[in-house]
């Protein structure tokens, strides 16, 4: 055999040895696909609280309106219209709830000490939401079981009041001079505040005035 055309068989090439370097970076994508994952979980779950929550606090809001109108309730209750300068304890049929006074201060009707005189509906027993509802009327005048504009006990009763809707003496008049003004008493304004306390620890406070 020619020299020139007689070859020497060489070896296969031996595989390079493994270094493990594809384990280790699937391990590193596993531990953050899982990172992502529980962080998924805990998103989707802190979502379902705050939508929870919400849905407490609507229900203690519609809760408190029921208050309300039990206000207007007892405000209509009196007869004569006069025992309203009385506190309701003092009325002919005694009725806890109304006060015929308000401090000048208004109270934390977020603590519970505002609400020791208040009047619980349905006798302090939740309704079908898990809500229990209070209530409180007062007169907002600075003297109680006094009548308006008088004095009792030295102190001169002031109460807040607007002039109601027929009080001027006729359209058309001069209603800047002395003798055209108003011509009937204020009404006296009324505050009704109510609370509703339910589930979860939601609180729902509410307030109007009438007159």
């Amino acid at each position: 055999m020619n020299e020139q055309t007689r070859r020497i068989p060489t070896r296969p090439p031996m595989p390079r040895s493994q270094r493990g370097t594809m384990l280790i970076i699937a391990l590193i994508v596993l531990v953050a696909m899982s990172l992502a994952g529980i962080a998924t979980m805990r998103s989707v779950d802190t979502a379902t609280v705050m939508a929870g929550n919400i849905a407490f606090r609507q229900s203690a809001l519609n809760a408190a309106d029921q208050g309300i109108q039990a206000g207007y309730a007892v405000l209509k209750t009196p007869s004569p219209s006069s025992d309203l300068t009385k506190d309701g304890s003092l009325w002919l049929v005694p009725t806890a709830g109304y006060f015929s006074n308000a401090p000048i201060n208004d109270p934390n009707w977020s603590d519970a000490a505002a609400w020791v005189n208040a009047v619980k509906l349905n006798g302090g027993a939740a309704d079908a939401a898990g809500n229990v509802v209070s209530f409180l009327v007062q007169r907002l005048c600075t003297v109680s079981n006094c009548a308006v504009g008088a004095t009792c006990g030295g102190q001169p009763n002031l109460c807040g009041s607007t002039p109601g809707s027929a009080t001027l003496s006729g359209e058309g008049n001069d209603n800047f001079r002395v003798q055209q003004g108003f011509v009937t008493l204020p009404q006296v304004h009324y505050r009704i505040t109510a609370r509703a306390v339910g589930p979860r620890n939601s609180i729902a406070i509410v307030q109007t005035l009438a007159r």
